[in-house]
């Protein structure tokens, strides 16, 4: 969240900001708050120093054996009276501190003014879409064709937007899984992490999903437990209440773990296969950094996930979110789109953000500044590295053959017992 000082003393700004993003939030509320805490304060103030006069009175006239009576009962009614002052006061302070987990975080001056998707401008390509001879058919036809992927069952066991995937398909996602994880861990320097799949309501907090998320997630019913929608939430809550050494950052992590996203809000999009799903795989990329390193380390994240997506030979693009597709918590966004031929259009298979401080404040997630001593907030980012089932998607798109069959990228190879042509069983 935002810094309760920077938005009491930047009003204008911050209401720019949520002009930028295209939201309808309205300040006033908190203007408001403040304002009659403001008041409440100064009023405070003056009853303790009023208080702390009388005291003196008193001891004054008790010292020159003078009576204190009077002073002493018509005080008795001044301390209840300063006491439900006092009182009320934490009660606006939480209410201002909810409003601030309401306001979004301000867009880094970087990011490109605009509405929405359509407003995303293209920073870079990479390959080139292939041009198909034959009618392409899209990965649901494939799947069902081959007997890897099965929607049908999953539907009978869970519901919509599930997929049971089995043979050469199953394989394909443990081996995805492996070689993300490989290079990350091994090229990249990240240290693998295997967190919880569930995690607690302050964990959610920490990262911004709640309060205002709470439709979208999945919880157990019965306890402060939510199924994790990225493991962006777990993992960076390892850190979460803690002060790290300055000279151990960058520190960055990576992770597999299903995701479960109950898609409040998506009905009658992306119905059809593994594009939008309940429940998905994906390998995570999670960095905690120094203020002044965010903006670097921003672009070396992208860059590692997009490897994987060049070693696959799968063509895609990065585009920047402009102000008003910008995520809640982010300050800046690059997404990662991989070219699906079916659809003929470039879908999001990476988001790759920084979040500058305002994970690290709702969490507390800070670093001891070597030089000063003095402690800080560390910034947080993160990013898909990549979102396995999409992955699946634009590998079996892109690969087909016009008989039906789909070649095996030859760096997923050596993960898949080296197949070499997945052909129906």
């Amino acid at each position: 969240m935002l810094d309760l000082k920077f938005v009491r003393e930047n009003i204008a700004a911050v209401e720019e900001a949520l002009k930028k993003r295209r939201s309808s939030l309205s300040l006033d509320g908190f203007v408001a708050q403040d304002k009659t805490r403001r008041s409440l304060l100064v009023e405070v103030e003056g009853m303790r120093a009023e208080r702390n006069a009388a005291s003196e009175e008193i001891g004054r006239l008790r010292r020159e054996k003078k009576d204190a009576s009077e002073l002493m009962e018509r005080m008795k009614g001044f301390s209840a009276r300063l006491k439900e002052a006092e009182a009320a006061l934490p009660e606006i302070e939480r209410g201002m501190e909810e409003f601030l987990l309401s306001i979004p975080n301000v867009p880094d001056p970087s990011v490109p003014d605009g509405a929405g998707e359509e407003d995303n401008p293209v920073v870079r390509t990479w390959g080139t879409p292939r041009a198909f001879a034959f009618p392409v058919k899209d990965h649901v036809d494939l799947g069902a064709e081959l007997d890897i992927l099965d929607f049908d069952r999953a539907a009978k066991i869970a519901g919509g937007r599930f997929c049971l995937s089995k043979g050469a398909g199953a394989l394909m996602e443990r081996a995805l899984i492996g070689f993300m994880l490989d290079i990350h861990t091994r090229e990249h320097g990240y240290l693998e992490v295997l967190p919880p799949f569930m995690a607690n309501s302050a964990s959610f907090l920490g990262t911004g999903q709640l309060p205002k998320f709470e439709e979208d997630l999945f919880r157990v019913a019965g306890t402060d437990y939510y199924l994790v929608p990225t493991a962006e939430v777990p993992v960076t809550n390892i850190v979460r209440d803690e002060i790290l050494p300055g000279e151990a950052l960058p520190l960055k992590m990576t992770a597999y773990t299903p995701c479960f996203r109950a898609e409040a809000g998506s009905y009658g999009k992306d119905t059809r296969g593994m594009i939008r799903q309940h429940q998905f795989n994906k390998v995570e990329l999670v960095k905690i950094c120094r203020p002044e390193q965010s903006a670097e380390e921003l672009e070396k994240l992208t860059a590692d996930a997009e490897e994987i997506l060049k070693r696959l030979s799968l063509p895609y693009r990065v585009v920047a979110l402009c102000t008003g597709d910008l995520g809640f918590s982010s300050a800046k966004t690059y997404d990662i789109e991989v070219w699906v031929p079916s659809q003929d259009r470039f879908r999001e298979i990476s988001s790759c953000s920084t979040f500058t401080d305002f994970q690290a404040r709702r969490a507390k997630i800070r670093f001891r500044d070597g030089a000063s001593g003095k402690t800080r907030l560390a910034h947080t980012l993160n990013g898909s590295g990549l979102a396995v089932g999409r992955t699946v998607v634009a590998i079996l798109e892109n690969f087909q053959r016009e008989d039906g069959s789909v070649d095996v990228p030859e760096a997923l190879r050596p993960y898949m017992g080296g197949m070499e042509r997945i052909t129906k069983r």
